[in-house]
């Protein structure tokens, strides 16, 4: 028996051999596809400046609830969701991806073989980066800048005495995957090979993998050039090691940590690769309470 699909039904072709001995063939047309099927891991999301533009980052989002569901043992929740959107993104796109992450008010799905239901109550979205150093702004004084450095952007925010400036904070097309290409167009430039990804990430991750030793050469001299280039775009923003106490987050902290020229009292890495959830998390929160706080003043006002 061979099953095909037919455009968005299935189409079923067997063979039998009938009273007479005689072989026979059929098929059956019409059967409704009812499911659709997701691999995550496999390769890099392709950078897309509006996430809502496909179903991925919807997609990973009930992946991470899945996992989340997992840990603690169940498969029933009401979900509240705090995201992030690059700095200068947010106040455009900040609408367009809540309602994007709320299109399904309830799901029902599978996970590596699980079953989930989910009820999305509420969608809050934030700034990227700015979220993992929120609560320790207060402690700021002077000039302070942060570099968010993601898989596609990095966002850089400049705060004085604690606050966050509103004009001067800017996102750039300059994300580790821009490293990663790179490195990989040197390496089939100057050795004639072709490496895979994952061999690049593992360098930039750990300083260093399990190759010979004139591709590890190449590596590192675009790693480094990589870094300079960050540190070239912040100066641009007046960032000045001298003056300036620079905070960095997300993944491009490794890099910087391990192929970059600094000065580690200047610098700071967050190394916490959950920082910016938490900092989501720790927001909403606040917000919530100050919204019943508010709602509470107001029932006294009015029953005073």
């Amino acid at each position: 028996m061979a099953v095909y699909k037919d455009g968005d039904k299935w189409r079923v072709i067997y063979r039998y051999t009938n009273y007479k001995g005689e072989r026979k063939q059929t098929q059956k047309r019409g059967f409704a596809t009812k499911r659709k099927y997701y691999v995550i891991g496999e390769n890099h999301k392709v950078f897309i400046a509006n996430k809502n533009e496909d179903d991925d980052y919807y997609i990973l989002t009930l992946a991470a609830i899945a996992k989340e569901l997992a840990f603690r043992n169940i498969s029933t929740a009401d979900v509240l969701l705090a995201v992030g959107l690059p700095l200068n993104w947010l106040s455009n796109q900040r609408q367009g991806f809540k309602d994007y992450l709320m299109r399904n008010s309830e799901v029902d799905f599978k996970f590596c073989n699980e079953s989930y239901h989910i009820r999305i109550c509420d969608v809050a979205v934030y700034p990227q980066g700015y979220a993992g150093i929120v609560a320790s702004m207060p402690l700021y004084k002077g000039v302070h800048m942060l570099a968010d450095i993601g898989n596609g952007t990095m966002n850089t925010l400049v705060i004085t005495n604690g606050r966050a400036m509103s004009d001067r904070m800017y996102t750039d097309k300059l994300g580790v995957h821009q490293c990663v290409k790179r490195i990989y167009n040197a390496v089939q430039a100057e050795c004639g090979k072709l490496p895979d990804e994952s061999l690049i990430e593992d360098f930039l991750r750990n300083g260093t993998t399990d190759t010979s030793n004139r591709i590890l050469s190449v590596m590192q001299t675009e790693a480094e050039k990589y870094t300079v280039e960050i540190f070239d775009k912040l100066s641009e923003y007046e960032y000045d090691p001298e003056m300036v106490k620079l905070h960095i987050i997300g993944g491009g902290g490794c890099l910087i940590r391990n192929f970059g020229t600094y000065d580690t009292d200047s610098v700071e890495i967050i190394s916490d690769i959950c920082a910016t959830a938490k900092g989501y998390e720790s927001l909403y929160m606040t917000q919530s309470e100050n919204c019943l706080k508010g709602s509470f003043a107001l029932w006294k006002s009015r029953t005073a």
